[in-house]
């Protein structure tokens, strides 16, 4: 028996977070993340999970916070108006430590927008979107299986780490349809969040100050904590100590920091000896890799960089390939977000270009190889 589907990446992300344990969904139906919503709501009833359809996306992500600590595997998804309504709440689930997953199936905005079209428009606002100095971990799927793959360790990273992981996808990843080989669940890792033995003597927040991550008890099981907004110190209970405040914030994003090395991922073609660098993600990676294919074809030294974690960005394996190319080329579907984190990289090094695009419509490879041809030589 194969496990060949052909499927939707929306769908392939709703498989990816059932796997992974998913038993709560929250969410408002927002085009174009609503499939995700509809299967959720057939086949989470089946396993004895829960769907509930809330009111509007300020309620489904308190919804989410709330049941994950209980100890639900929890999930909502929207797109670009609805992600800026998560803002506050997604800050609130970072100082809370509260595992969390939210997909962004991107759309071209501001404000409404154009619903149906795709845009890359969220990269800035998925790491800097609620306030302060906050941890959080961004995964970016370029084709449909890895919607399934990325979903998945969205989940592992979220449990694992207490953090809020975003799977920040577009329209055109979301709803094209591929030939996906799904993996047999019995092999996969799934990671559950490390919990107390006993409620004797248990600290909720009690960690190492270097990146440490608490134990996470359960509502409703015998343990009595305070959950706050507030700075707080181990007791979980409001502190307005500086030392206190500075030593927990900085322990929320060295948590993230030494786990980079798990948390990253990145797809490469052509880099080992390439004299113009291509870096894109999502959809924009997809036509950015057949102009790369292209040039080559044409004798043309060309190379492509697709980060699937885009926060926190895999810096040391960027830097390395930028320093042997002559062009960064970045390709991406909004006036300059990613581009910004390329050229801060990359430095004075080499010339960074930007290749944008914001009128609703994917890459052709032609605009990019285009691009590519104009500066070689």
């Amino acid at each position: 028996m194969t496990n060949a589907k052909l499927m939707q990446g929306n769908e392939a992300c709703t498989l990816g977070a059932l796997a992974a344990g998913l038993d709560f969904f929250a969410g408002y139906p927002i085009t174009p993340s609503t499939e995700i919503a509809e299967l959720c709501a057939e086949e989470l009833p089946k396993i004895g999970g829960r769907f509930i359809q809330m009111e509007d996306e300020i309620g489904s992500i308190a919804a989410i916070i709330g049941a994950s600590l209980t100890g639900r595997k929890v999930m909502t998804a929207t797109s670009g108006p609805g992600f800026s309504l998560m803002q506050e709440n997604l800050g609130y689930a970072g100082i809370a430590e509260v595992p969390i997953v939210i997909v962004n199936v991107q759309r071209v905005g501001p404000s409404t927008g154009q619903p149906t079209s795709p845009s890359q428009g969220d990269v800035m606002q998925s790491r800097w979107g609620t306030h302060g100095d906050h941890p959080v971990v961004v995964l970016a799927p370029g084709n449909v299986k890895e919607c399934y793959e990325l979903t998945f360790k969205a989940f592992n990273i979220a449990e694992q780490y207490r953090v809020p992981v975003i799977v920040l996808m577009d329209e055109v990843i979301g709803h094209m349809r591929e030939k996906v080989i799904l993996p047999d669940i019995a092999t996969l890792r799934i990671v559950n969040r490390k919990e107390p033995e006993t409620p004797a003597g248990y600290l909720p927040y009690e960690a190492d100050d270097d990146g440490g991550v608490p134990l996470m008890a359960r509502f409703g099981q015998g343990y009595r904590f305070h959950v706050t907004g507030l700075f707080h110190d181990d007791t979980g209970f409001p502190s307005n100590k500086s030392d206190i405040t500075n030593r927990f914030t900085r322990r929320l994003l060295r948590k993230v920091e030494k786990a980079e090395p798990a948390i990253r991922e990145y797809f490469t073609e052509s880099t080992d000896d390439c004299d113009i660098l291509v870096v894109a993600f999502g959809s924009s990676a997809m036509s950015s890799l057949s102009a790369v294919r292209k040039a080559r074809a044409s004798g043309i030294k060309a190379g492509l960089f697709r980060p699937k974690t885009i926060w926190p960005f895999p810096e040391d394996s960027f830097k390395e390939l930028a320093a042997k190319a002559k062009r960064v080329i970045v390709p991406e579907m909004n006036l300059g977000q990613l581009v910004l984190e390329i050229e801060r990289l990359v430095g004075c090094k080499a010339p960074v270009e930007r290749l944008s695009k914001v009128n609703g419509e994917l890459f052709k490879p032609e605009e990019i190889l285009s691009r590519i041809m104009g500066g070689a030589k």
